[in-house]
C-alpha cells in the first residue's frame, strides 16, 4: 500500500512527460498556431480530456514545466537565513542553478528545451504567457519583500528589478545555447554576468549612465 501512490504518480509524469513531448515535436515541426490539442492527444496516444486533465490551456502543452519555477523567487526570499538579503539570496540561488545546468536558468541544452525556447520565439501568445508569468512572479516576490519591509510600494520596485535581472540573465544563456555553444562553454560567462547583474540591482543603480 506504501508503494502505490509513487506507483501511480510515476505513471502520470510518464503520460504527462509523453504528453509534452509529443506537443514540443509538432509544433517544432509544423507551428504551434498549426496544430490543434487533438492532434497532440492523438500523438501522444491519449484522448483530448486525457490532455486537459494535465494542462489547461494549449500554451500549458509548452509552457507548463516554466510555470512550476513561478514561485522560485519568493520562495528563495521566503526562506533566506537571516542576515542575508534579498538580492543576495536571489544570487546565490542563481548561481547555485547554473552551477547546476538547472533549465530553470537557461543553462540546459536538453533539445526539447531548447525547442521550446525557440517556440517561444516564434509566436506571441507565447511571448505574451512567458510575461505573466514574469509578472506574476514579481507579484509573489513583491509580496515576500512587503512583509519583511513593510512598504509595498518599495517591494514592488525590488521585485520588478530582481525579476528583471534574472529574465534578461536567462536569455542570454538561451541566446548562447541557441547559437550553438555547450552549457560548460556558457558557464563561465554567465556566472560573471550574473554577479554583475545582481550587483547593479544590489547598488540601486548608484552612478550609473551619469553623463
Amino acid at each position: 500500500m506504501t508503494q502505490e501512490p509513487g506507483l501511480r504518480e510515476r505513471k502520470k509524469e510518464q503520460t504527462r512527460r509523453k504528453i509534452w513531448s509529443a506537443a514540443i515535436d509538432l509544433f517544432s515541426e509544423r507551428g504551434y498556431d498549426q496544430v490543434s490539442v487533438a492532434e497532440v492527444a492523438a500523438a501522444a496516444d491519449v484522448s483530448k480530456m486525457t490532455v486537459f486533465n494535465y494542462v489547461s490551456t494549449k500554451e500549458d502543452l509548452v509552457l507548463g514545466p516554466m510555470e512550476e519555477h513561478v514561485g522560485d523567487p519568493a520562495a528563495v526570499v521566503r526562506d533566506r537565513p537571516a542576515g542575508e538579503s534579498a538580492v543576495a539570496a536571489m544570487r546565490r540561488q542563481f548561481i547555485a542553478a547554473l552551477d547546476a545546468h538547472d533549465a530553470s536558468v537557461g543553462l540546459n541544452a536538453d533539445p526539447y528545451v531548447l525547442r521550446v525556447r525557440r517556440l517561444v520565439d516564434e509566436t506571441p501568445s507565447l511571448v505574451l504567457r512567458v510575461r505573466d508569468f514574469s509578472a506574476r512572479s514579481a507579484a509573489l516576490l513583491a509580496a515576500e519583500l512587503e512583509s519583511d519591509t513593510g512598504d509595498p510600494l518599495l517591494a514592488q520596485v525590488a521585485a520588478v528589478q530582481l525579476i528583471g535581472v534574472r529574465s534578461v540573465l536567462i536569455g542570454e544563456n538561451h541566446r548562447l545555447l541557441l547559437a550553438g555553444e555547450t552549457p560548460d562553454q556558457v558557464h563561465p560567462g554567465a556566472v560573471e554576468r550574473a554577479g554583475r547583474a545582481f550587483a547593479l540591482a544590489e547598488n540601486g543603480l548608484r552612478g550609473y549612465a551619469v553623463r
